[in-house]
């Protein structure tokens, strides 16, 4: 027993971080005037049950930290891939060019602090690492410096030991990285008296505005359409857009191919934004008219929403399944990961997709046989895409990119690869007939497990020579890591609200994923309850991470020049 709670064994190492992770979330229910660091309490507490003397298996706990970071950022990217590119196309430059900017900063204010204090710019680069939360950009500046001393003649061995000490710095400036971010996000708050609530509505509003479904009621007045029937509209005009309902005088009918468009004819249609100025043109006008204006005299069509279960209409494209023809109902919409989309003919089906449903109530039932519309058979998790996923995001981070001039090639690691790998299939899945559907509660089950771990790992990992560090001179190194925190947040945090007016949330993502920071990022979530943030982490945080990757190697060969 004496082994089990005193030991270094692969039983203790599991209890001890059981232990840390049930302490840390149970603190992290607690609230100071609203505030709470949820999740990030167990780094802390990691750090106190390695600084009194646990120990744990090194490989395990190096294991567990980094398989924890995959299973994190691959749960966030299945659940922003259908909505990612839409949200990069709209900001994604803009948030990256601020990525870089912060970036950036962090780099000057570390030069100059070497500069300014004499501290060694190696030993910075440690620093500027746990600073900014990026063990990737350690392990590299750490690889580079053994190439280029073992190049100039230095023992190996040597070489490798003094290298080991930029980790000291990485483990000292860590929390402050952690806790600065934190801070940065609560000051500018109060400051700018952030409301979230209010800014979580605009968020919303300005997504229906600007999103990919908006109903639009229209009159046929344009005469090179009349006569024509749907099928031959839609062969010779194309566009993105469905339409619901017709109604010809006081009758109103549910849309087929051959239905024959007549002058005066008003019609319900689902679109987006960018297609509002082009049906405007093509059917004549736009007329002022409101949902309820066609429920009043629609007595025997409804409007339903059922769900796919079935995991063999995945890849379907909604024009084979002939919902129309067959079956009298229009697909007006499909909501898939909380993103409405317009119900174009081409758009590919996933498991788990919701659809609008209009037409009669019996015909949407008969549907939804076809459908499944179970939700038992949405509980059966898809493992496979998951972990193949995962094998396939590793090999993706661990291709070396390589850069003229640096020994050391470039790679996107075990945390970016996997993200990205993630986030292409939530988006292209369904192409492929790939079924990557989870519950929202099996996702965030995913994710908090990976984060827990990761937490854990990172804090017994870095309290054993926590103390020491600081009281051997470390104690600047707390200063310098909250300088180089702190700094560049702040200028970066007034440039995206004051000039580029950007959202609470999507700074809070812009600033988390920028600093390759995945507490700030669960603290951000827990705090404010929003999965936006996540979108914007998602959006900036490769570019970021192969940034702070590449600046780390280019300082440690500046530092031997």
């Amino acid at each position: 027993m004496e082994n089990l709670f005193f030991g270094t064994g692969i039983a203790h190492t599991i209890l001890l971080l059981a232990f840390v992770i049930g302490i840390g979330l149970y603190l992290g229910r607690f609230k100071l005037k609203g505030i709470s660091l949820g999740s990030t309490w167990i780094l802390f507490v990691g750090i106190l049950m390695g600084h009194i003397g646990f120990q744990a298996d090194p490989e395990v706990l190096h294991f567990v930290k980094e398989f924890g970071l995959i299973l994190f950022v691959f749960s966030i990217g299945l659940q922003v891939g259908p909505g990612f590119f839409h949200s990069f196309l709209r900001g994604g430059v803009k948030m990256n060019l601020l990525a870089v900017m912060n970036i950036l900063l962090a780099v000057g204010v570390t030069w100059g602090i070497s500069l300014l204090s004499g501290e060694d710019l190696k030993t910075m680069v440690g620093v500027m690492s746990g600073a900014v939360t990026n063990t990737p950009g350690l392990g590299a500046a750490q690889q580079t410096f053994i190439d280029v001393a073992t190049a100039g003649g230095e023992a190996v061995e040597t070489a490798s030991q003094t290298a080991s000490g930029l980790a000291s710095g990485y483990a000292v400036a860590y929390p402050v990285g952690v806790v600065g971010v934190i801070a940065v996000i609560l000051l500018f708050k109060g400051l700018f008296r952030i409301d979230p609530r209010r800014e979580l509505e605009e968020l919303k509003a300005q997504e229906s505005a600007e999103g990919h479904a908006r109903r639009m009621h229209v009159a046929v007045e344009n005469p090179a359409i009349f006569g024509k029937n749907l099928y031959e509209l839609l062969h010779q005009f194309g566009g993105d857009f469905v339409v619901s309902r017709i109604m010809k005088g006081e009758t109103i009918l549910c849309p087929h191919a051959d239905t024959i468009l007549e002058e005066g004819d008003k019609l319900l249609l689902v679109t987006s934004q960018q297609e509002v100025d082009r049906l405007r043109i093509l059917f004549g006008k736009e007329v002022p008219m409101h949902q309820q204006d066609w429920m009043e005299k629609d007595h025997q069509m409804v409007t339903k929403r059922i769900t796919v279960t079935k995991s063999s209409l995945t890849g379907k494209k909604l024009k084979d399944l002939h919902f129309r023809s067959a079956y009298g109902v229009s697909v007006t919409r499909v909501i898939r990961a909380g993103v409405e989309l317009v119900a174009s003919p081409d758009l590919y089906l996933q498991m788990g997709d919701a659809l609008l449903c209009v037409g009669a109530e019996k015909n949407i039932d008969n549907l939804a046989v076809l459908v499944g519309n179970s939700n038992n058979a949405l509980n059966k998790p898809n493992l496979v895409p998951i972990f193949l996923g995962i094998v396939v995001g590793i090999i993706f981070g661990s291709l070396p990119i390589h850069f003229p001039g640096i020994p050391q090639p470039i790679k996107l690691g075990l945390a970016g690869g996997p993200l990205i790998i993630a986030i292409l299939l939530g988006h292209f899945g369904p192409k492929y007939k790939i079924t990557t559907y989870t519950t929202t509660s099996a996702n965030l089950m995913i994710r908090e497990i990976g984060i827990s771990l990761f937490l854990a790992a990172v804090g017994i990992g870095a309290g054993g020579n926590f103390w020491s560090s600081i009281t051997g001179g470390g104690y600047w190194w707390i200063l310098y890591g909250a300088a180089i925190t702190l700094i560049p947040l702040s200028i970066t945090f007034l440039v995206a609200r004051a000039v580029c007016k950007l959202n609470f949330y999507q700074i809070c993502g812009l600033i988390s994923g920028s600093c390759t920071n995945p507490p700030v990022l669960a603290f951000a979530q827990g705090m404010y309850g929003s999965d936006y943030t996540s979108v914007n982490y998602a959006t900036v945080y490769p570019l970021s991470m192969f940034m702070r990757v590449l600046v780390a190697q280019l300082m440690i060969l500046f530092a031997f020049a």
